[in-house]
């Protein structure tokens, strides 16, 4: 994928996230900031590289990791007590400003990228164009707009998170003060065992 080195670092700028949240499988509770490789939207293609998500607010962290699109043409939108039991979540904070490629509004268009890469279902250019940011650039992730709630979220590339990244303990999804009113926003309800 080619990027014009001078739109990359128009683009590239210093992001201080606070308390965002992130939300992981409680099999990985003990580390919070823990990273595997994936199919995700920014993840690398050939596994070179891994990352931490994260969201501005709860919900877009649920929407991202739980909700997904599994509810699309259901008029029931229910999540088993036990399934949200399997979930925890933590808050994760910038030590340090990450510098971060800022697709939040006309980055991919001034890349000449397509809009595919931070908003379709479909997460190929998104992965390809991760892989060369990754390679090509010193930059610690990528900021975006979630494609399903619009909020913010920044995938933060493995080198960066230990310098720059702090997080809470992990804690029980279930014990979330916001927890009913995100999936509420989401026209999700749970069904007690």
């Amino acid at each position: 994928m080619k990027l014009d080195p001078k739109v990359v670092a128009e683009l590239a700028i210093p992001f201080r996230p606070s308390s965002y949240l992130r939300v992981m499988p409680k099999v990985h509770a003990a580390t919070p900031l823990g990273m595997g490789f994936g199919q995700t939207r920014f993840s690398a293609p050939d596994n070179a590289f891994r990352l931490v998500y994260i969201a501005r607010d709860i919900m877009t962290a649920i929407a991202e990791t739980i909700i997904r699109d599994r509810f699309e043409g259901r008029a029931k939108r229910v999540l088993d007590i036990t399934e949200v039991d399997a979930w925890a979540f933590s808050e994760v904070s910038a030590t340090d400003p990450l510098t971060v490629l800022d697709l939040r509004t006309t980055g991919l268009l001034k890349l000449g990228v397509s809009t595919n890469a931070a908003r379709a279902k479909s997460h190929a250019t998104g992965r390809r164009l991760s892989k060369a940011l990754y390679d090509r650039f010193a930059i610690d992730g990528i900021l975006y707009t979630s494609r399903l709630t619009s909020a913010e979220c920044v995938a933060v590339y493995d080198r960066a998170v230990p310098a720059k990244l702090t997080s809470t303990p992990a804690a029980d999804l279930v014990r979330n003060p916001y927890l009913i009113d995100a999936l509420q926003s989401l026209n999700v309800t749970v069904r007690s065992a």
